[in-house]
């Protein structure tokens, strides 16, 4: 098999993976009144819990995720069109667990399917940006999912990135979209 068709079947994948579900609602559109906190939370881990415990139904999961949003204030709520409550974030509310490449180069697109099964491409629609890690300094790369809600990249997929990574006008990177992102954090820039 050539490597255009490895890197499509490995798109086709991600896509499988995220099934046909009803995905995002439109949230940002629901301007409902404030609630109060219900004792929603993410882990960093991006384990979802209910008053400290852990919600363990998948569909509950990518349902509650479908009518996350995250305001101008910086908080995150869980958003109907009737009700608005908080949703503590310990980092990202989403984590990216599977990636995509096609193309090489200033070509090259990556594709990512999140644990709630959304599926972006990187590029001016959903950035790639990179925050300096506490306390040890390292690098934590995320990608924009939905309006200003992000995913946080496995360690795994991080490692990916890493040997995707390429030199552009003496910065090193990686390519999406049409885009050089460079592994920088903001200080860095």
């Amino acid at each position: 098999m050539n490597e255009n068709k490895k890197m499509d079947a490995g798109l086709a994948a991600l896509m499988a993976a995220a099934g046909t579900g009803a995905g995002a609602r439109p949230v940002e559109t629901w301007n409902p009144a404030y609630c109060g906190d219900i004792g929603m939370a993410i882990q960093a881990d991006g384990t979802w819990m209910f008053c400290g415990s852990p919600i363990g139904r998948p569909a509950l999961v990518k349902l509650f995720a479908s009518i996350l949003r995250k305001d101008d204030d910086g908080r995150t709520y869980l958003v109907t069109p009737v009700e608005k409550v908080d949703c503590h974030v310990a980092d990202a509310p989403f984590l990216a667990v599977e990636m995509a490449v096609t193309g090489t180069g200033s070509d090259q697109v990556l594709t990512f399917r999140t644990n709630v099964d959304d599926v972006v491409t990187a590029g001016r629609a959903h950035p790639i940006r990179f925050d300096v890690q506490q306390p040890a300094g390292g690098l934590k790369p995320y990608v924009r999912v939905r309006g200003r809600l992000e995913a946080l990249l496995t360690r795994a997929l991080y490692a990916d990135l890493v040997e995707l990574a390429l030199e552009h006008e003496g910065r090193a990177g990686i390519w999406s979209g049409g885009i050089f992102w460079p592994f920088e954090g903001p200080a860095q820039r």
